[in-house]
């Protein structure tokens, strides 16, 4: 039995000095001056901030089939350090999950290896090759949700008609949208960087083109469609214009693209290599705007670890992706709460509790009856982004030696420490 005593409880959409005392993987009690004499670990967090476990609806955990880049023993402590006690892992595996067969493999590496809760996700089509369904109905009792993560599904009727079969087992539909035709063998966004750089660029058209495609074939299916990291700000229009028509769709946004744009990348580097790439300044703003009135519903990392011989390259030739989970947190709180643009309360709730609500999961809360998910946050800790301290595998990131404030301290996962600072 955990207590955890006087810390600064987010309790809905407020703060509240508070003690909370954990048993057997849940919540038994939170209120002021709690005791039990069964108490066997507590914790002074005086100072600290508490709040629900953050949820990363999109990380690629890369295992089975590519632990040369991340395993998931690594991701799930990467996460779990960044203050994450539920991930949900991308099928763009080998097997790639699109039976229960090829399943198997990742959920019971999940069991033997991962501290915090995972919940995968099953393919669209098979081998996320875009050319046969996968096992749908096989899959549903065992997977989040459905996607084709890391390419766009590029049949309309494709999707259409597995958005009809994903409504019917009651699952969402995740989408990378990204229409092949448009991509241009673009390595970056295509803007005035790009032009400066004499590197090929990705119009904001490629992305967006497909989200119109799809938010009417949702609509026309059923089905809760939920777009993968918007980054235009033709996406957001277009999302929002969905939204006013009653359509069930939501969206998340990446940390790097609401605190980036393509100006910030300094040379040919491919570490600042990303799909989707990092926008134009007017896209970075749209992105905020849309996180601060809804448009946009949630906070996803897209985290993507790569091995060191597959970024340290020029963009043309190194892989598309950054990791985040152990930097998320801290880099929004210090870009956008620190300087006032958004609540502290509401950077929590898009990585905690807006998470749950919009996908309907039983998370998000610090109440008694719930998962005992928590994550303490130290706001006062200032840190150098330093890629040989992550405890993922992968050190591709372009913010190396950024320094940010705000450190998970603690995170528990269903009751049981799955990080622990050494101050704490």
């Amino acid at each position: 039995m955990i207590l955890l005593k006087n810390g600064q409880v987010l309790l809905g959409n407020t703060f509240v000095t508070s003690d909370i005392l954990i048993a057997d993987g849940s919540i038994k009690a939170v209120g002021q001056n709690l005791d039990c004499p069964q108490v066997t670990t507590t914790y002074d967090l005086t100072g600290k901030i508490v709040a629900p476990g953050f949820i990363d609806v999109h990380v690629h955990w890369r295992e089975p089939g590519f632990s040369y880049k991340e395993t998931i023993a690594q991701a799930s402590r990467a996460a779990a350090r960044g203050g994450f006690t539920t991930a949900m892992p991308m099928p763009n595996l080998n097997p790639v999950p699109d039976s229960l067969e090829n399943l198997r493999p990742q959920l019971e590496l999940i069991a033997q290896h991962s501290v915090i809760r995972a919940l995968p996700y099953g393919a669209i089509t098979k081998g996320e090759l875009g050319k046969d369904y996968a096992d749908f109905e096989e899959l549903a009792p065992h997977v989040f949700a459905f996607s084709d993560d890391g390419r766009g599904v590029q049949d309309a009727n494709m999707m259409y008609q597995s958005m009809k079969i994903a409504a019917k087992l009651n699952k969402p539909v995740v989408a990378h949208c990204e229409e092949n035709s448009l991509i241009l063998g673009g390595c970056m966004h295509c803007g005035q960087r790009s032009r400066q750089l004499g590197l090929p660029g990705i119009p904001s058209v490629c992305e967006s083109v497909q989200i119109a495609r799809d938010v009417l074939l949702a609509e026309a299916a059923g089905c809760h469609y939920h777009v993968c990291h918007v980054s235009t700000k033709e996406s957001v229009r277009v999302v929002r214009e969905a939204k006013r028509a009653g359509i069930k769709v939501t969206c998340e946004v990446c940390p790097h693209h609401l605190i980036s744009h393509d100006m910030d990348i300094p040379a040919d580097n491919g570490m600042w290599k990303m799909n989707p790439p990092l926008r134009a300044h007017d896209d970075r703003q749209a992105l905020i705007e849309g996180l601060l009135d809804g448009t946009i519903d949630i906070i996803a990392t897209d985290h993507a670890p790569h091995a060191p011989e597959e970024k340290n390259l020029s963009m043309t030739k190194a892989a598309f992706g950054i990791v985040g989970s152990e930097t998320a947190f801290a880099q929004l709180y210090t870009t956008f709460v620190k300087t006032g643009q958004m609540s502290l309360e509401f950077l929590l709730q898009a990585m905690s509790s807006k998470v749950a609500q919009t996908f309907s999961l039983p998370y998000g809360q610090i109440a008694p009856g719930f998962s005992a998910d928590i994550v303490v946050l130290d706001l006062e800790k200032s840190w150098l982004i330093n890629p040989e301290e992550f405890l993922s595998k992968g050190r591709n990131t372009p913010y190396a030696g950024n320094k940010v404030y705000g450190m998970p301290v603690l995170t528990l996962a269903a009751g049981k420490v799955a990080y622990q600072d050494s101050t704490i």
